[in-house]
């Protein structure tokens, strides 16, 4: 295994792209404890060749707490077509809802001679095994727009039971001049049957490119933060001045959200990062230090998107000074993380080699203490 500085442990490849002949990446993987002690689920994409950001959407299990990680299956398979339609697909989110031993997998499709996956629609799919099969079913949407997803499913509690949220966001306004960059939150009492929650509101001074926001419990019981990557809205190859994430709060349930803020201390250069709290209150970020991914700086001569770094914040407290995730030398983005235990996660990404993204795709376990 490669020498490495961070606080990972356990460092292992769960795939590589060279396992994959119809694709040229791996990415953005998602992770899940299983239906048995010390199983884990990864879904990840497979992104076929020829095309941008979208592709398979597969997944593997592990049996021993991520040691090994066996041969994956197909979620979602581009080459099945629909009648005479033929979709690739993109971003997997990994779902368990309380009480149920269902797993599920939503994620997008788009119509596979789009240039990328940006006019995309739900599909979901669920495993009643542990993640050895899968069973697609088609989503009842009340949202009629297209939507990009990137984080997971949080669950709050309503007078009449659960309600489901899931972040998601849009990117209309790269092919129609009266389109729109938005982020918003979608809403279920079923998981099958989804309709739009609320939007989150643009700063007021100037519009940010909100996006690929992940919602987790704020330090209250009746509040929920989002964290959300961004850019210039009007030109998205540009970062915020200064580089940083904007977070939104709710407090009744994810129906209204705060005016989005920026983070003084949470860096964003136009890269997916990873929000949560864990069981013992403590929030954490994990994210792609330096400048954006194909920018050259002072430190990064191949761009950035390279280490991983985190922060954490203690209730009341503020954030922490920079901590290493992860640091190689290689690409590395697009972090997900799931508690298994007080302070103990289980962590994907996906990593490259100096001057490529996305050539494998990593496992880790990480321990924070309050």
């Amino acid at each position: 295994m490669q020498n490495y500085r961070g606080d990972i442990t356990d460092l292992r490849v769960v795939r590589r792209v060279e396992q994959h002949p119809q694709a040229w990446r791996v990415w953005q993987p998602v992770i899940i404890p299983g239906n048995k002690k010390r199983h884990l689920i990864v879904a990840f994409g497979a992104m076929v060749n020829g095309k941008k950001d979208m592709g398979d959407i597969l997944a593997t299990l592990s049996t021993d707490d991520g040691d090994t990680w066996e041969e994956p299956v197909m979620i979602f398979d581009h080459r099945q077509r629909q009648g005479m339609v033929q979709f690739a697909y993109a971003n997997p989110v990994l779902y368990r809802a309380p009480g149920q031993d269902v797993i599920w997998c939503f994620a997008m499709r788009c119509p596979i001679a789009q240039k990328n996956s940006e006019e995309s629609q739900l599909v979901g799919a669920f495993t009643a095994d542990g993640g050895y099969s899968w069973t697609q079913v088609e989503m009842a949407m009340h949202y009629a727009g297209p939507l990009i997803t990137c984080s997971t499913i949080v669950t709050t509690e309503t007078d009449s039971g659960h309600k489901f949220l899931l972040p998601a966001h849009r990117n209309t306004l790269q092919e129609d001049p009266r389109g729109s960059r938005d982020h918003f939150v979608l809403s279920s009492t079923s998981l099958l049957e989804w309709k739009l929650e609320a939007y989150i509101p643009q700063p007021t001074n100037a519009r940010v490119f909100l996006h690929e926001g992940n919602i987790a419990p704020g330090e209250t019981p009746e509040e929920l933060w989002i964290v959300m990557r961004t850019a210039d809205y009007d030109e998205t190859d540009r970062t915020t001045d200064p580089p940083r994430a904007y977070s939104s709060v709710s407090r009744d349930g994810g129906q209204t959200w705060s005016v989005a803020k920026p983070e003084p201390d949470l860096h964003n250069a136009k890269s997916k990062a990873f929000f949560g709290r864990s069981s013992n209150g403590t929030h954490i970020y994990v994210y792609s230090d330096g400048p954006p991914q194909r920018e050259k700086a002072p430190g990064f001569p191949n761009g950035g998107r390279t280490s991983l770094r985190y922060k954490t914040k203690n209730p009341g407290d503020t954030w922490s000074e920079e901590k290493t995730f992860y640091d190689a030398g290689i690409k590395n983005s697009y972090p997900t993380l799931i508690e298994t235990a007080p302070g103990d996660f289980r962590c994907v990404w996906d990593s490259g080699t100096p001057d490529t993204a996305r050539t494998h795709i990593h496992f880790g376990k990480l321990r924070i203490s309050p």
